[in-house]
């Protein structure tokens, strides 16, 4: 280990301490038009209360419009009518029973219940803060919505609709069996679906319901066309399946930013899988994109504030495998010679690190592993199974590194009144 990449760890970093040891970093992104926050895991509680604790302060004292996270459509369209009024009858955890969708505790959680009764407060004040999900899974919800829709607001088209929500019945609610079967034979859904989205479009300006409704509408048509995409390309077990996912998350923020208008600002939860630029990992090696890359190359870098997270040990929420139970559990601490093995070298407290306009020195050009915890992990296989290789300083302009962690605290409820959907997307 070089001391020369200790010593710039050290010149970089400040103590983090109180949400008031965030002023360099809530500055310097004062410029950008969409912050872009990480996370190492889908289930460390100190990533979810930095992150929530910066966003507050972008969205106080830098007016920024909308969250927009890395969560399905419907779920968190719900959550964002919560969070503008609606269910008075609701608080924020049982709110979050939206969410049934596995891994529940991703957003179901104390941690986001905390933020968004503080979003819910702030909007009965005046704001007008969106809550949005980029993410695509939600094919089934979507299908549903988009019927509902229909059927309310557009009747002529609801003979359309319903041909395009034919094509996936025989598959019941499992886009995993969609997809293995259209692998198989040349016909698949997609003409059907990006039909409706045409339609739905192009007939947004003339619907009733107000902006927001148009916005939802459109929106779980482009789901059901991404989905499609995303799910049929899964079984091909290459890296488009991720490509097809990432595109529909930054298009789904571009149309985000449109809908809040030319001086609309936004804040983005997402693991830093998506968030830290691909083209500074060995994603690139394998055609692989994510958002932060293409919100850099959509947007350019002055527009673009990217903010990761690292962590050196502690305790996780996640399963064994897809599906399975939550649970905690250890995280071991980093290798030697990975980025978080030397910001635990270099500083042992917890940091926040800024990286500015010379990004040349030793530590921010090399590549070295980055620890990745999703869903599923088994520390057993975390020295081999976990790291990123990533040149630190492409990857983000600023990091929040983090001694030691915790696991986040899991909400298990039932879906609130007024939230569940048809169980039959193609009923009349």
């Amino acid at each position: 280990m070089a001391t020369d990449d200790l010593t710039t760890i050290q010149d970089l970093a400040t103590p983090l301490v109180s949400s008031a040891d965030l002023d360099p970093l809530v500055e310097r992104a004062r410029g950008a038009r969409i912050v872009l926050i990480g996370e190492a895991s889908h289930g460390t509680s100190e990533y979810y209360r930095w992150r929530a604790e910066l966003t507050k302060r972008l969205l106080v004292e830098q007016s920024f419009d909308l969250v927009a996270v890395e969560g399905d459509w419907p779920d968190c369209f719900s959550i964002n009518c919560w969070a503008k009024g609606a269910h008075p009858e609701l608080d924020a955890e049982a709110a979050l029973g939206a969410f049934r969708r596995w891994p529940t505790w991703m957003w179901a959680n104390r941690e986001v219940a905390s933020f968004l009764g503080w979003l819910r407060e702030r909007n009965a004040d005046g704001a007008n803060v969106g809550f949005y999900g980029l993410d695509v899974y939600s094919l089934w919800d979507s299908l549903r919505a988009v019927l509902d829709h229909v059927r309310e607001h557009r009747p002529d088209a609801l003979d359309a609709a319903r041909e395009a929500v034919r094509c996936f019945e025989p598959y019941g609610e499992d886009p995993q069996r969609y997809a293995r079967a259209t692998r198989m034979v040349p016909t698949d859904c997609e003409e059907e679906v990006v039909d409706l989205l045409v339609d739905l479009q192009q007939a947004a300006r003339t619907e009733p319901g107000g902006p927001e409704a148009e916005l939802d509408a459109q929106q779980n048509a482009a789901v059901l066309a991404g989905a499609e995409r995303y799910y049929r390309t899964m079984v091909r077990g290459d890296e488009q399946s991720w490509n097809v996912r990432d595109h529909h998350m930054a298009d789904t923020l571009d149309r985000l930013l449109e809908h809040h208008g030319l001086t609309g600002r936004a804040v983005v939860w997402e693991h830093n899988t998506h968030i830290g630029d691909a083209r500074a990992t060995d994603m690139a090696a394998h055609g692989m994109v994510n958002v932060g890359q293409l919100a850099r190359e959509r947007h350019g870098d002055d527009e673009v504030f990217l903010v990761g997270f690292a962590g050196h040990r502690g305790s996780v929420i996640a399963g064994s495998s897809w599906g399975a139970p939550h649970r905690d559990v250890e995280v071991p601490p980093a290798p030697e010679g990975t980025h978080e093995d030397l910001l635990h070298r270099a500083l042992g407290r917890d940091s926040l690190l800024l990286f500015g306009d010379d990004r040349t020195s030793t530590w921010l050009t090399e590549r070295r592993g980055h620890r990745a915890i999703g869903v599923v992990y088994d520390p057993r296989r975390d020295r081999w199974g976990n790291w990123v290789p990533t040149v630190m300083g492409r990857r983000y302009d600023a990091l929040i590194h983090l001694e030691e962690t915790h696991a986040l605290e899991p909400l298990d409820l039932a879906p609130p009144t007024g939230f569940e959907r048809d169980t039959e997307p193609w009923a009349s």
